[in-house]
């Protein structure tokens, strides 16, 4: 059997991937895609109704 003297892999290691060239596109289109789903999901969401922030309602006024 053949001895495998490479190093675990590391963050340092998968960044410098991540950043050389044809990955590189990848990386940046995949960040692309995720900033605009997770920002499309933020423009989906109905904020919350508390009774406080309903306005109050209106009064017939009184002569």
């Amino acid at each position: 059997m053949s001895e495998n003297a490479s190093p675990p892999r590391t963050f340092k290691g998968l960044l410098r991937w991540a950043t050389t060239p044809p990955q590189a596109w990848g990386v940046y289109l995949l960040a692309l895609l995720l900033v605009w789903l997770v920002s499309f999901y933020a423009g989906t969401l109905k904020p919350k109704k508390t009774p406080d922030a309903s306005p109050p309602t209106a009064t017939v006024p009184r002569s």
